[in-house]
């Protein structure tokens, strides 16, 4: 496994927070760092225009390769052998497989943009085309 992992989440979004406290906390991924995508606008904006938009799913920097959206999801849940959640169990097993992960990834999309909504909270970081 690649020891430089960083994973950008919506920290507006509370399946994204939830589960990115559960892989911090507790995946026993090393070398993982988390951070929240709204305190990293320089780097999402540079991220932007390579075409990764956060809104559209999470981003899994591996070194130099980008993963964004259901790959991403996919990629990480399957490297979590021993999680030491039971939720996390849960999620790690659900997207550990890629059929699972495109079928219900969509969802989790549409959700996020309705609590996102009901909150009233801008889905979108940036509103402007770059």
């Amino acid at each position: 496994m690649n020891s430089k992992l960083v994973f950008l989440y919506d920290g507006e979004c509370p399946f994204c927070n939830h589960f990115s406290e559960l892989l911090e906390l507790r995946s026993g991924l090393p070398g993982l760092t988390i951070k929240n995508a709204r305190d990293n606008l320089p780097e999402m904006k540079s991220l932007l225009e390579k075409g990764y938009d956060i809104d559209n799913g999470a981003i899994l920097l591996k070194g130099d390769e980008v993963l964004h959206g259901a790959q991403a999801i996919n990629w990480i849940c399957s490297q979590i052998t021993k999680p030491s959640d039971e939720l996390l169990k849960l999620i790690a097993l659900t997207f550990s497989s890629k059929l699972r992960t495109d079928l219900i990834f969509p969802l989790l999309i549409l959700t996020r943009r309705i609590l996102l909504f009901v909150k009233g909270v801008p889905r979108k970081l940036f509103f402007n085309s770059l």
